[in-house]
Parts: structure tokens; C-alpha cells; sequence
């Protein structure tokens, strides 16, 4: 299948493939991958991370290679991986840390601390999980035996250091160990691929240990409907990433158990812990500055890593490869148009690494994780946004100027181009350009939004009678011709979003009756069309809160000309002062360093 993004993504697809792609790493003599050099290696003490952006680059740029074809992103795919491949020890280490501090040296042990620190800093394994993923992606794009041994070699001194050896994975990771176990993603990843049942071995001797650590217990903790900030430290960024390791680990051996707490734990996250724009929101009040707050905590001033962005929209997609339900798709769709794309500046190479539903916009320094992260998730989405559910249908999954080309049994080759402003327009138009087999027949499926109450569908003019829930997939399926046209109407009403900032004391009264007083009570409103967050920049070019009294009248603006999504702008009508003037919270404040973006209005406490 060949998919082709234009639009929003398309243009974010595209300034990262010029930018971050084509400029953080081009060889072996880029400061990313020079720091993999035998003679640097056997000097490094410090227990950094910086080893993991080599491999989210191959990654990434493998993605991207495989979609453009770009020749020099292949020549440089190609020497990096070469100098990787040649700089790999003959026991399959690959790290970059020097011998004594490295994974297959067992740690001492250290008293516990809040977040579970080893007694030696280290990301090793960390480096290794991506490195891991890096050379798997590689071969899928370009089939090369040595890149995919690379991976296998990594593999097996894996294998033999935690099974053979019985080194505890969670010894050798922050967070309670969740840092190290992320390594259950690209092992079952690799077991998948090759089928070799050492892998399998260790992908589940991985989830024992993960079980065995107390303030761990991932698996347990997510079957019992423990909240995510109380698993572990509550780390959005590495919970999310085990997620998506649990849930390759399902598709390997059919675990009903572990799909149970994939969706239960989902369900969590997607109901206390996200951002409006769809990433995972926490941080106030907190050691950690990336973790998740507790449930029922709102604070607008919390904010999203755009790493943890990136394994949310992994976690996502599969879970919507095991199950194909729209809602997975629609996660993936609101944090791509909004945290991920308003974490992007528009030369492709800058960043946020956090992004701040009230707070201001930066661009972070040269070494930060993020960078590499967002590149990561931008080549996610053009293999989401179309796929092929079974021998005749084929679903369209993201919606915005696209096109796609698939096989299907009943009607052969078929092209799809898919028209539309989307997402600042509500009319998606899907065009069939192309059918090897005119008048064959399959399925095409769409995803209603749960958000777009009252959706209608035309065939080729006419309305038709298919069935359109909110939050499910439509499936239309019939005998196809060339020409041929569905057109999806999807209301984007402008809707208004309340939460409350809140603290309530809880005690017990001398004959021991619960005693519960509300001592905080702050609320506050926020702006959505679409899949879209609305942001205003400084109030009155100055105050960083303002505090609004309902009712107030909202009246859409049309866009800019030129506006690149053409997405209305949304003005509040107060009466009692000036409008407020909301735009798309990515482009909020012209998507410059520094710019402030403000998601929340406070609400004026009731009349008494």
C-alpha cells in the first residue's frame, strides 16, 4: 500500500524530512553518532542518554526513506548504519558506555529512592531498545541481512544477560525500572518478525520482572484499575512505552490478560490524564517534571512532553491494529493536529520539548530527547492513515488531503485520493481516481468522530442511508466504479469544555463519620471546533490569565487569506470588554519561539 499525506501533516512531513531529518544526522562524523566511537566509548563514566537518538534517527529516517525515496536520506541511512554495524562488539553490545558501566555488569544494590534510581545512573538498555527499533524499521524499508542481525545481535546479549545471567531488567532503569522494561517493545517486535522463541523467552521473563518490582507491578496493577500516576512514578513518557511493548506481546501469544489491562489502563489515561490537544498532561506539583498528576487533578498550567506524545500515539495505533475501533484512531488524529503539530515549528528542525496549554512556546536546545522524538512521530502517521482491514475492505483512518493506493480482492489495484480542508473544514471528499477492476466490489470504511453529532454521506450527489454513529466506523460496501465519489459532511459545531481545579479535605469526626469540606474550587473553560484546540496569545497583549463571566457569545471568523489549514478563527463576545480572538492552537502565536499560547479562561466564581 502507498500512501501520500498532503495538508498539515503532508507540510510537517515534509519540513521534518528537510529539517531533522536531513540535517541532525548525515554520517558517521555527526556529533550522534561520533559519540558511539570505540575510543570515546571506553571513556564514558557519566551514564547519559544521548545513545538513543541514533537509533530513533534510523527509525524515523528509514520511514521517511521509505515513503520519498529521498537518495541522499538513503545514502545517509546507509553509512550510518554501516559505521553502527562496524563499531558493534563481537558479544553484541552496541551501547556507549564504557565497560564497567555497562547492562550486563550487575548493579549494587542502593536504598530506595522516589524514582527508583539505580545505584549507577544509567540508560543502556534504553540506548539498546531504540537502537533495536532503528535497525528493525531499517530492514523493513530496505531488506539487508546485516542490519537485521545487527538487531538479532542485540537480541541475544539481551537475552543471555537477563535470562542466562538473571540480571533484573528493573535494576538497570529509572522510574522502579520502567526506563530498562521498555525494552519489551522491540524484543517482541524482533520475536514477530523472526519467530525465534529465545526472544519470546525474554520478552516475558521482562514482564515477570516487571511484575516482581512492588512499586512496579505493570501488569497486575493495570488489570486492578490502579491509576497511572500511582504505577511506579507515574512516568507518562515510559507507562506509555511499556503500553505498546504489552501490547506486541499480546500479538505474539493471544494473552487475553494483557489486552484487558492494555484497555483498561488506556481508558484511564484517556480519561484523567490528556490535554485537550491529545498528549499526555501532567507534570504540576510533582519531582518529576514528566509525569502524570493524579487523577481528578486539573491544573491548565500542566503541559505535555512531546516524547510522551510520540508513545501515546504508539499505544494507539496498536491498539487500533488489534481491534480497528475508531476511537484508537481518533486519539491518534487529536494529538496529531494539536500537541504534536503545536510542539513543530515550521522549519522542521526546532521543537517544543514541552508544550504548555497556558504557558509560553520553546524551542529546546540541540541535545533534548524530544527532537528526535516529534520526528518519530510525524513518520507515524502516514502508514494510519489508510489501511486494509481485511481481503476487501479498506478504511480511511486520518482524515486530510491525502491519497492512497491498495489492493483489494474484488476490485484489484484502486487509487484514492481523498479532498478536502480538514480540519479546518468539515467536508471530506473521497474520489476513486483509479480501479484496476471497474464495477468490483469491496468495503470501504470511514470513522465517524465522536464529536460530529449529526454527519451526513453522499454517493456520487445523493444522500445515503448508511448508518453514522459517533465515535464508530461506517462501512460502505458495494460494486465500484471509476469516478466514483463519497462525500462525508462532518458539522463542526464549536464546543465548549469545563473543568475544575479542586481540593477537598477529608477527615473523620470524633464518632468516625466521613467529614469531607471543599477548601479549592477554581473553574475553567476552554475552546474546541473539530478535532481542532482553540489557544488565544496574551491577554491584552500583557496578562497571562484572564478571568471570563458567562454567558458569552462565540462567533466564527473566517480565516486569513492564505491561512495554511484555512480554519476559521473563533472570537469570544463579552460585552463587558473587548473580544477575545482564539486561532488553531497549533499555529497559536505564529508558531514562534516565545510566543505564549492559552488554552484556559477562568470562569468568575457563581453569583451568591
Amino acid at each position: 500500500m502507498k500512501t501520500e499525506l498532503g495538508g498539515m501533516l503532508g507540510r510537517a512531513l515534509e519540513a521534518n524530512r528537510r529539517g531533522r531529518l536531513s540535517t541532525f544526522i548525515t554520517g558517521p562524523e555527526s556529533p550522534a553518532i561520533a559519540i558511539f566511537d570505540p575510543t570515546r566509548v571506553m571513556n564514558n563514566q557519566e551514564g547519559d542518554w544521548y545513545g538513543e537518538h541514533a537509533g530513533k534517527w534510523l527509525a524515523a529516517a528509514a520511514r521517511a526513506f521509505a515513503r520519498t525515496q529521498d537518495a541522499t536520506l538513503g545514502e545517509n541511512l546507509t553509512k550510518v548504519a554501516t559505521a553502527l554495524i562496524e563499531r558493534q562488539d563481537a558479544d553484541g553490545y552496541l551501547g556507549n558506555y564504557a565497560p564497567a558501566r555497562r547492562f550486563m555488569v550487575p548493579q549494587p544494590p542502593r536504598p530506595l529512592s522516589w524514582n527508583g534510581e539505580p545505584a549507577l545512573r544509567t540508560w543502556d538498555i534504553w540506548t539498546h531498545a531504540y537502537l533495536m527499533l532503528g535497525f528493525l524499521e531499517l530492514h523493513k524499508a530496505r531488506p539487508d541481512p546485516a542490519v537485521l542481525d545487527a538487531a538479532r545481535r542485540i537480541g541475544e546479549l539481551c537475552w543471555r544477560t537477563i535470562v542466562q545471567q538473571g540480571i533484573d531488567i528493573t535494576s538497570l532503569g529509572n522510574h522502579h525500572g520502567m526506563s530498562a522494561t521498555v525494552l519489551l517493545d522491540p524484543v517482541a517486535e524482533l520475536y514477530l518478525l523472526t519467530r525465534e522463541p529465545r526472544y519470546l523467552e525474554l520478552a516475558e521473563t521482562i514482564l515477570a520482572q516487571a511484575e516482581a518490582r512492588p512499586e512496579l507491578k505493570l501488569l497486575s496493577k493495570a488489570l486492578a484499575g490502579t491509576d497511572a500516576a500511582e504505577i511506579a512514578t507515574g512516568k507518562a513518557y515510559q507507562l506509555a512505552w511499556n503500553l505498546v511493548g504489552l501490547a506486541k506481546l499480546h500479538k505474539a501469544t493471544g494473552r487475553a490478560d494483557l489486552r484487558r489491562a492494555i484497555e483498561t489502563l488506556w481508558s484511564n489515561i484517556r480519561e484523567h490524564h490528556l490535554s485537550l490537544g491529545g498528549g499526555p498532561f501532567g507534570g504540576v506539583a510533582n519531582r518529576s517534571r514528566e509525569v502524570f498528576n493524579p487523577r481528578g487533578v486539573f491544573e491548565p498550567k500542566a503541559y505535555v512532553e512531546t516524547c510522551s506524545t510520540l508513545a501515546w500515539i504508539q499505544l494507539n495505533r496498536e491498539l487500533l491494529l488489534i481491534t480497528g475501533e475508531a476511537r484508537y484512531a481518533e486519539e491518534i488524529e487529536r494529538s496529531a493536529y494539536n500537541d504534536l503539530l503545536g510542539a513543530l515549528a515550521p522549519n522542521g528542525e526546532d521543537w517544543c520539548y514541552y508544550s504548555f496549554a497556558n504557558g509560553r512556546r520553546v524551542h529546546t536546545t540541540y541535545w533534548r530527547c524530544c527532537k528526535s522524538s516529534g520526528a518519530m512521530a510525524l513518520e507515524e502517521l502516514p502508514p494510519l492513515a489508510y489501511r486494509v482491514t481485511s481481503a476487501d475492505t479498506l478504511a480511511v483512518q486520518l482524515y486530510g488531503a491525502s491519497s492512497v493506493e491498495a489492493t483489494l480482492a474484488g476490485a484489484g489495484r484502486v487509487k484514492l485520493e481523498q479532498h478536502t480542508r480538514y480540519p479546518g473544514a468539515g467536508l471530506v471528499c473521497l474520489r476513486l481516481v483509479d480501479i484496476e477492476r471497474d464495477g468490483g466490489r469491496f468495503t470501504l470504511q470511514l470513522r465517524v468522530p465522536s464529536w460530529a453529532e449529526g454527519a451526513r454521506l453522499k454517493l456520487n450527489g445523493e444522500l445515503s442511508a448508511a448508518e453514522l454513529k459517533p465515535g464508530q466506523n461506517a462501512s460502505i460496501e458495494r460494486s465500484w466504479r471509476r469516478g466514483d465519489e463519497l462525500c462525508l459532511e462532518l458539522p463542526m459545531a464549536i464546543r465548549t469544555h469545563r473543568r475544575v481545579c479542586q481540593n477537598t479535605q477529608e477527615s473523620r469526626a470524633p464518632d468516625g463519620s466521613p467529614v469531607a469540606q471543599q477548601v479549592l474550587h477554581h473553574e475553567w473553560l476552554a475552546l474546541t471546533r473539530g478535532p481542532l484546540v482553540y489557544a488565544t496569545t496574551l491577554i491584552d497583549g500583557f496578562k497571562t490569565e484572564e478571568t471570563i463571566r458567562l454567558p458569552q457569545a462565540l462567533k466564527e471568523v473566517p480565516a486569513a487569506a492564505g491561512s495554511e489549514d484555512e480554519a476559521p478563527e473563533i472570537e469570544m463576545q463579552l460585552g463587558y470588554r473587548e473580544p477575545i480572538r482564539f486561532t488553531p492552537y497549533y499555529r497559536a502565536g505564529g508558531r514562534e519561539d516565545g510566543a505564549w499560547r492559552l488554552t484556559w479562561l477562568s470562569l468568575a466564581p457563581p453569583q451568591s
